[in-house]
């Protein structure tokens, strides 16, 4: 609704809001139209703001009818109440240069909180703003006509009316702004709580049993609307700057940024689009996301991408990237149970004991060589690089450290899994006694 300020001042600006409009005072052609005048048009205006405040929201309502009737404490649409204060304020600032009170924000605020609170844009407001600035102007108009205010002094009228519909629109945005605020924070705190539930060891809580659990997530799941999927993965992120903007990981992916290393969890991951969408959002971030698991084991998918971060931390993974944990099980198998595959390398490698580093370097390379292609010296030696002779002279040097125990599939399977984890080490044919 227009509203402008004290059209009768002889000077000084008119204030609506936070803003200073242009005054309809000294020099303009409002000015000069009578006091009385004025007055006249001022009070049958006043008159019929009821019945054109019923008449905008009808109007609002045929051409709007998804926008909720919202009712104050007495009943009354609160829609109404501020389309009626709105034109009753405009009017008592024209008829008097006193500063009087502004039309109280809050109304118009709670507007914008309802768009956001609904749902919906705050294009659709403005539209109803202007909608009811053209009926309101309409009916001014007329009623200038009738007590023969001059064309040129209604022009300044309606300027002033949509600058004072810009400060509504502004009361608006900011009650969206803070309803929006307000609503991402709640989501954020309801997202966490989702996340902590799904992300517990429930193995230590055996009083809740797998019904308990699903429906406790069912019903965290629905206050967000997030639709529960058959499988996740968890994963752990090491921010590349202290300050860092959380990924844009996409709809449905949640993302906790409070910890010191922020946790995600990705439904369904390999959903069709998901991982190129998943590696686009976290270029230039690092960390692990485990393999993919039924909901309530989301715990265990976590564990084995904390675990595949430790060994990036070491040096052991790739690092600068975000790993999947599926594409690294060797890695993640083998070096994960270190005490265990150090004391099986002194049992097995024990033959190795008396031979020189490089020796037994050597030696170690080509029994990993031919225990992986289980051929001859030729196909030994192409996968090492030296010549097949070479490789019969280690190989008549290994059967003769480890005897006919090299035959025994369970010692050539420990052999070559103590080899594999050495190699990912980088300590091929070491051996600590």
């Amino acid at each position: 609704m227009p509203s402008p300020t004290s059209p009768g001042a002889t000077a000084g600006p008119l204030t609506t809001g936070d803003r200073t409009v242009p005054p309809l005072g000294t020099r303009s052609a409002w000015h000069d139209v009578p006091r009385t005048q004025v007055r006249q048009f001022a009070a049958l205006v006043m008159a019929e703001a009821p019945t054109l405040a019923e008449e905008i929201l009808r109007e609002i309502r045929r051409e709007y009818p998804h926008v909720p009737v919202v009712l104050d404490d007495s009943g009354e649409p609160k829609s109404l109440i501020g389309i009626r204060r709105a034109i009753e304020i405009f009017v008592l600032r024209l008829e008097t240069a006193e500063d009087r009170p502004r039309v109280h924000p809050e109304v118009f605020q709670d507007f914008g909180r309802g768009e956001e609170i609904g749902g919906r844009s705050l294009d659709s407001l403005q539209a109803i703003y202007r909608l009811g600035v053209r009926l309101t102007w309409r009916r001014l108009a007329e009623i200038g006509q009738r007590v023969d205010i001059p064309p040129p002094a209604m022009y300044e009228l309606v300027d002033a009316g949509y600058e004072y519909l810009d400060g509504l629109v502004d009361q608006s945005v900011r009650g969206y702004a803070e309803a929006a605020a307000r609503q991402a924070g709640e989501r954020l705190r309801l997202q966490r709580e989702l996340m902590e539930l799904l992300l517990a060891d429930h193995s230590t809580r055996p009083a809740a049993g797998p019904h308990e659990i699903a429906a406790a997530l069912a019903e965290r799941a629905a206050r967000i609307g997030w639709p529960l999927p058959a499988k996740v993965s968890a994963g752990v992120l090491l921010r590349p700057a202290r300050q860092a903007v959380a990924p844009a990981v996409g709809q449905g992916v949640l993302l906790d940024m409070e910890a010191e290393q922020p946790r995600v969890i990705v439904p369904d991951p390999y959903a069709a689009g998901r991982p190129e969408l998943l590696r686009r959002a976290m270029t230039g971030w690092a960390g692990a996301i485990g393999p993919p698991v039924p909901l309530v084991d989301a715990a265990k998918s976590l564990r084995w991408a904390e675990a595949a971060v430790r060994l990036m931390e070491r040096g052991l993974l790739p690092a600068g990237e975000v790993l999947h944990c599926t594409e690294h099980t060797e890695a993640l198998v083998l070096l994960q149970p270190e005490e265990l595959i150090d004391d099986l390398a002194r049992r097995t490698l024990a033959p190795l004991a008396h031979c020189g580093r490089t020796p037994a370097r050597r030696l170690a390379e080509t029994l990993l060589a031919w225990l992986e292609t289980r051929g001859g010296a030729p196909e030994v030696a192409a996968r090492l690089g030296v010549h097949p002779q070479t490789v019969r002279y280690r190989l008549r040097q290994i059967r003769e450290l480890w005897g006919d125990e090299i035959d025994d599939p369970d010692r050539r399977f420990e052999l070559e899994l103590v080899l594999r984890a050495q190699r990912l080490r980088g300590d091929l044919g070491s051996f600590t006694p």
